[in-house]
């Protein structure tokens, strides 16, 4: 016998991301306010609505944001560079996570990194984010350089993680 997921209440993130229908387009200034939510619960110094808007008018830049129903649940920027992709901001709201979606996002940006022809995809990721590191590792990504006291909220190192992308 089938179950179905209980709906969030109102304002609250979708609960079970496996009985939810997520699909995906492009940030826009309208959506801030929910992603600065997520910001705000995901990151101890977390990034402004001034810094989002300056990052979205960036002309390599490009941002995807995963929805469940009618709400945002997550997002990625990243910017398109010559040769190489970089990922700046990964976010999932934290009612949603370990479900797939951070995964998902990613495999789209290495989708994109592949139809680009591009040959890497770099990111940082705080030294102490063992989460994100093994979700990172299992894509395929590897540690190639430590950016020291590279967090300006408590001076921590970041990882410099790369995947080398194969065309497709």
């Amino acid at each position: 016998m089938g179950r179905s997921a209980e709906k969030p209440h109102e304002g609250e993130a979708p609960r079970d991301f496996s009985e939810l229908d997520i699909r995906f387009r492009k940030m826009e200034s309208s959506d801030l306010d929910e992603v600065l939510s997520i910001e705000r619960a995901s990151f101890s110094h977390p990034w402004s609505a001034r810094f989002f808007l300056e990052e979205l008018r960036v002309p390599c830049a490009r941002s995807l944001l995963a929805i469940a129903g009618d709400k945002i649940v997550g997002y990625i920027i990243y910017w398109l560079l010559s040769d190489s992709l970089d990922v700046h901001n990964l976010a999932v709201h934290p009612e949603c996570r370990r479900r797939g979606i951070g995964r998902s996002l990613l495999m789209a940006v290495i989708e994109d990194a592949k139809c680009g022809a591009l040959k890497r995809i770099t990111l940082e990721v705080r030294k102490s984010n063992e989460a994100a590191q093994k979700l990172y590792r299992s894509l395929g990504f590897a540690t190639r350089g430590v950016r020291r006291g590279y967090y300006s909220d408590n001076g921590e190192d970041a990882l410099i993680m790369v995947l080398d992308v194969e065309p497709s």
